[in-house]
């Protein structure tokens, strides 16, 4: 590839369209087609030189150009577009008995020609309108109201499955429906980000996919990994095709991402029987399902069939049960965290769920209580959010008696006095004392968790109590405990004691990388936090830093940066520090050296289940001694898997791909050959 800029206007033109017409074809062979053809530096070498040919030429810049995908400037809001063709609804049915009344009424509708069933998996995302003109992607508009939806164009570019130039002729004007969803691994690295940086987790991946596109900065869509399956067409002026299963194929040689699920059946009970089987195979899957789409085959039969005003007769989904219970909100808690954000909880009337008695349900935050108008003993419909956390969904509001009692999250902290705030921007209220009781004792018990000091012995119960006490005001005061103030705890006997004063002493050594992980800057993972200590060394020398110094690292953007900076600008933090050097706390860790030489240098491990003797903090870190990389989700770019007791799909993905899966004593083999 060369390297200068062509000397003429019309020889730069003729590049820009070839990188990007090649840009195109190998995205929609990794992203769609899940075949790539050229290693990923080849493609880095592609887009770097169309960036630089776009540089030097910016009013060649098209709409459609592969560096357009992330737009950079946050809007406003979104505007209100109208749909050609109306987004209908779909019917439910819940049962086989549902189906056979649909399959009846479809044939009397028909009066008896030939039928045939396209069924298709229902991806629980968000509805989306896509729009083409002349090939081009001209607007991307969520569902709304089925008439008009929201302008989410410049988010929807940032979906790389989402086709900027179609491949092949096509209509003037082309509408095509998809549903916009976020993949499981990219819901568990979003809500353990957000996590570690003490934020609010996301319910599930329909609201996680539904909250990234709506986002006014497209930088945060992008970065929050959705994914698209298309599943049929609005307008489709001048195309000739006959069945609904001939749509799906030329959707697919257009380049869109069609789900490839999707199987055609003549009778209705082999649909039935087709529904039941996926009600367990769904768990297998990487994205989340909350039924299947019935629709009938021929494009014909759907226009005799039409629609009712809401829904159409041709189709129809069958939903899954999903395991739900109804009780009684008796009351509404505030727990507040580590960095004093509110969280209201559900105290409710016990009921069994899911195999187990729930007494407690998250309700989010003030706008999720208000947009349910969730009220105290209100009778409510409680659901497993990813069949984990109990989540209230529904107020049955004909069990009102007028005696419920409406809750607003309060304006004084309920643990230390102190003013709450709503952050600007955010749906979250905060308490503003730094010195809140309950801010120590959540970060404490982060500070001595396992990816942090990992102080064994030390749970929430022992912080608690201590803290209580009096016996500790922050976590370097752990430093200074001894025996005999710990046995005077309840249930505390001496050799507990001195095991907790032991395993204290012992975590003094663990660290800086561990040590910021636990210190709870606001945005700093454990990942961050060994980013940090393996380049800067010295918590003195980080703390010198500047942001653009921090921003230069890989891995730390411009909020990480500027979240460390304000941590180590606080008076609180400099008194923390020194008690914990004068403690005698590692504040040091080895300075981050090239891996070039090292014998797993550009090798890729995930990790996942449970090893038997390794914790993944600690396989890691013996990794990443001998060179290698650690990521958090599979992919072509994967060498190894390390699997262990309950590996998941990570597990699964990495045999359908042909990756190496290794057991601890394989990685351990690997490790001592290394």
């Amino acid at each position: 590839m060369q390297t200068a800029i062509p000397s003429t206007r019309e020889e730069t033109v003729r590049e820009m369209e070839e990188l990007r017409r090649l840009l195109h074809y190998h995205s929609h062979r990794y992203y769609v087609l899940d075949a790539p053809e050229i290693a990923d530096a080849e493609f880095d070498r592609l887009y770097q030189r169309l960036v630089k040919l776009e540089q030097a030429y910016p009013d060649l810049i098209t709409a459609d150009s592969p560096t357009q995908r992330v737009g950079g400037t946050p809007a406003e809001g979104f505007e209100r577009v109208a749909h050609s063709v109306p987004m209908l609804s779909l019917a439910n049915a819940f049962s086989a008995e549902d189906l056979l009344a649909f399959d009846t009424r479809v044939k009397s509708g028909l009066d008896g020609e030939p039928l045939e069933y396209v069924v298709e998996l229902k991806i629980d995302g968000l509805a989306i309108n896509l729009v083409y003109e002349a090939g081009r992607l001209l607007r991307a508009a969520t569902r709304g109201d089925g008439t008009e939806g929201e302008d989410v164009t410049t988010n929807v570019r940032t979906i790389k499955a989402v086709p900027l130039v179609l491949n092949c002729q096509v209509p003037p004007v082309m509408e095509v429906r998809g549903e916009a969803y976020m993949p499981r691994p990219a819901f568990d690295r979003l809500n353990e980000e957000r996590l570690q940086a003490g934020e609010a987790l996301l319910a599930n991946p329909r609201n996680a996919a539904a909250g990234s596109l709506r986002q006014l900065d497209p930088k945060v869509t992008a970065a929050r990994t959705l994914d698209i399956f298309v599943y049929g067409m609005g307008a489709r002026e001048e195309l000739t095709v006959g069945t609904h299963e001939q749509t799906l194929r030329f959707l697919q040689e257009l380049g869109f991402k069609v789900n490839p699920h999707f199987k055609v059946f003549k009778t209705i009970e082999e649909v039935i029987d087709h529904c039941e089987s996926w009600a367990e195979k769904r768990v297998d899957l990487p994205y989340d399902i909350d039924g299947l789409v019935i629709k009938v085959n021929s494009l014909a039969g759907q226009r005799r069939l039409g629609s009712t005003a809401k829904d159409p007769r041709w189709a129809i989904a069958f939903k899954f049960p999903a395991e739900q219970a109804t009780t009684i909100v008796e009351d509404i808690v505030v727990r507040v965290g580590r960095t004093g954000v509110l969280t209201p909880t559900a105290v409710l009337r016990p009921v069994r769920l899911a195999g187990s008695t729930v007494s407690r349900a998250t309700l989010h935050n003030e706008d999720y209580i208000r947009e349910k108008d969730i009220k105290i003993g209100d009778t409510v419909i409680i659901h497993k959010a990813g069949e984990i956390i109990p989540e209230v969904i529904s107020v049955v509001f004909s069990r009102r008696t007028g005696e419920e009692q409406s809750f607003t999250i309060p304006e004084i902290c309920p643990e230390c006095g102190s003013l709450v705030l709503r952050i600007p921007g955010e749906s979250a209220h905060k308490c503003i004392n730094s010195a809140c009781p309950a801010q120590l004792r959540e970060g404490i018990i982060h500070f001595v968790s396992r990816d942090a000091m990992n102080i064994d012995g030390l749970g929430q119960a022992v912080v608690t109590s201590l803290v209580d006490a009096g016996l500790i005001a922050d976590a370097a005061d752990l430093y200074t405990l001894t025996a005999e103030q710990v046995v005077k705890l309840e249930r505390m006997g001496p050799k507990s004691a001195q095991n907790l004063i032991n395993a204290i002493a012992v975590s003094k050594q663990a660290g800086l990388s561990r040590l910021l992980f636990g210190l709870g800057i606001r945005f700093v993972g454990a990942k961050a936090a060994a980013t940090l200590a393996r380049h800067f060394g010295d918590i003195d020398l980080l703390r010198q830093a500047a942001e653009e110094d921090l921003t230069a690292l890989d891995e730390i953007g411009p909020r990480i940066a500027e979240s460390v900076v304000e941590y180590f600008a606080r008076p609180e933090t400099e008194q923390l520090l020194t008690k914990l050097a004068a403690a005698g706390v590692k504040l040091t860790e080895e300075k981050r050296r090239t891996t070039e030489g090292l014998p797993l240098s550009g090798k890729t491990f995930v990790l996942t289940g449970t090893l038997p003797t390794l914790t993944r903090s600690d396989a890691a870190a013996l990794i990443e001694s001998k060179g290698g990389k650690v990521a958090s989700s599979v992919s072509k770019k994967t060498d190894y898997v390390v699997a262990g007791e309950e590996a998941g799909s990570k597990l699964d993905k990495a045999q359908q791909l042909g990756i190496t899966v290794l057991n601890e004593q394989e990685l351990q083999h690997l490790l001592g050959g290394a």
